[in-house]
């Protein structure tokens, strides 16, 4: 009984999560609205709450229910990077935002790649860059796969078996997100939204009172009997310390201003002021990336022993344990939606990356971008479904270097878009080194290296050979203008200029 509650309460939300992702783009399908540019980036007409909804939906994924009740319980304390990094990283994008939205808007680009393209001139290049990201981004789409089929078997009571739970979370992600793209995802997110806000406000006040009586005695006793999960490195000998803490929040703060996902929801936005504003209140999101790390702890007390990939289930145990079957399932539908909408944006983003900068240079795609990205979407899904069916220790072993690895883009782009006098052989040589570098430490285990977070000191490799090159080799001309080659942030009063942009944008 319980099981066909749970289940029931479930298959309810998906059919309106498809049917939501379908009706966001009602009436925008025909004509110029159309393309690649309404698919990719919601023609760049996002508002301030849809912005804001979707940039925390990729914040909070299922990581927040699974990995950070996990890390809670295995660790403690290093697992507050996540929300150090994630500040940080708004406060970064605040001022890189609205940078490369003006950037993109003014030259009608879609991503990264189109960036690092027209930046140096070279199509190859987003060509390049398409396909290194990829690799780095397929990893998260299994784990988003992974980690939804787990809470879906786990709220069942075993009723949907993981293979079946897995099929169900790439069916319905790809089911909405080939037809309505961003803007489909953007309002998927409102829903997700406000799941995850009540959920996790409930089980915040919940949890400490049915099992502990109250905030003060569980307190009381993570105090007395677990103080080593409240200080740096943590329980166990993790080496995750202070040096590691640092490195990573500020490697990642930096990183995720340039993660095709985040500029994705950067270039969705109607003007740079939504972005700004964005930046300012985003931070507050974080604060529920508190309850799941705290519960995570709670269950040290009630469901000890938890051990390996068990322990990512140590917030659903305490769910599944002590409420009723409907309840479960709504806090299911929460979890589940905080792996499909940032596994729509994953899948979105490696699609328009292929079809724009890949497939593109193809002459008979040319001209059908968006229908080979959508083509590319699924294909990326389908393939990180059956290695997830496999061979999921490989793609599991490459998501450890996919924050890092991407991390090794940072001189490329933001670098490349300040800095005129950085030459692109100084560009690929920094890259080729950084990311040798990250993958030869993280797969002989040496990560973190020196207490350090090793992406850090591969990305200062990087840095170190991209500057030498650049100075040392010969000067490259380009006979185009500042103003065609750099972003720049340019702030005004009134809207002329964003109209201007808007105009040129429709003209490319």
């Amino acid at each position: 009984m319980n099981a066909a509650v749970a289940t029931s309460v479930f298959g309810v939300f998906m059919v309106a999560t498809v049917a939501l992702g379908l009706f966001a783009v009602r009436g925008r399908r025909g004509g110029e609205g159309g393309g690649l540019a309404e698919w990719s980036v919601g023609g760049r007409s996002l508002g301030t709450v849809f912005i804001w909804v979707l940039m925390a939906g990729e914040g909070y994924t299922s990581f927040s229910y699974l990995g950070a009740a996990g890390w809670g319980y295995n660790y403690g304390a290093p697992v507050l990077y996540v929300v150090a990094y994630m500040s940080c990283g708004y406060a970064v994008g605040y001022v890189v935002g609205p940078m490369l939205w003006a950037y993109a808007r003014k030259h009608g680009l879609v991503g990264i790649t189109d960036m690092v393209a027209h930046r140096f001139g070279r199509p190859w290049l987003g060509a390049l860059v398409a396909v290194l990201a990829t690799v780095f981004l397929l990893p998260y789409i299994q784990l988003q796969i992974t980690g939804m089929g787990v809470v879906v078997s786990t709220i069942s009571y075993g009723a949907i078996s993981l293979n079946w739970a897995y099929f169900i979370a790439f069916a319905v992600t790809t089911g909405f997100v080939v037809v309505s793209g961003l803007r489909g995802s953007a309002w998927v997110s409102v829903l997700k939204d406000v799941l995850v806000i009540a959920t996790l406000g409930f089980l915040a006040v919940y949890v400490p009172m049915h099992y502990f009586d109250g905030y003060g005695p569980f307190l009381d006793r993570l105090v007395t009997e677990k103080s080593e999960w409240l200080t740096f490195p943590g329980h166990g000998d993790s080496g995750l310390g202070q040096a590691w803490f640092i490195t990573t929040s500020f490697l990642n703060s930096l990183t995720v201003v340039i993660f095709p996902t985040t500029v994705a929801g950067y270039l969705g936005a109607k003007n740079a002021d939504v972005l700004r504003r964005n930046a300012m209140w985003l931070p507050a999101y974080n604060v529920l990336l508190f309850v799941p790390m705290l519960l995570g702890m709670a269950a040290l007390f009630v469901v000890p022993g938890l051990v390996g990939a068990e322990s990512n289930l140590a917030l659903f145990k305490l769910v599944v344990d002590s409420l009723p079957a409907w309840s479960v399932g709504i806090i299911g539908v929460a979890a589940a939606l905080s792996s499909i909408v940032p596994m729509a944006v994953f899948m979105l983003v490696i699609g328009t990356m292929w079809g724009r900068s890949v497939l593109s240079l193809v002459p008979r795609w040319e001209r059908r971008q968006k229908g080979a990205a959508q083509v590319v979407v699924v294909v990326a899904g389908g393939l990180a479904l059956l290695l997830t069916y496999t061979a999921p220790n490989t793609l599991v072993r490459l998501s450890l270097i996919s924050y890092e690895g991407m991390a090794q883009l940072l001189p490329m782009v933001l670098l490349g878009l300040m800095w005129r006098r950085l030459t692109l052989l100084g560009a690929m040589s920094g890259l080729v080194v950084g990311v040798g570098v990250v993958c030869g430490f993280v797969f002989t285990e040496n990560d973190p290296v020196w207490g350090v977070n090793a992406g850090i000191v591969a990305l200062g490799a990087n840095l170190a050979v991209a500057l030498a090159v650049t100075y040392a080799g010969p000067r490259e001309y380009d006979e185009r203008p500042d103003d065609e080659v750099l972003a720049r942030d340019e702030i005004e009063d009134g809207t002329e200029h964003e109209e201007e942009l808007s105009r040129k944008a429709d003209r490319v």
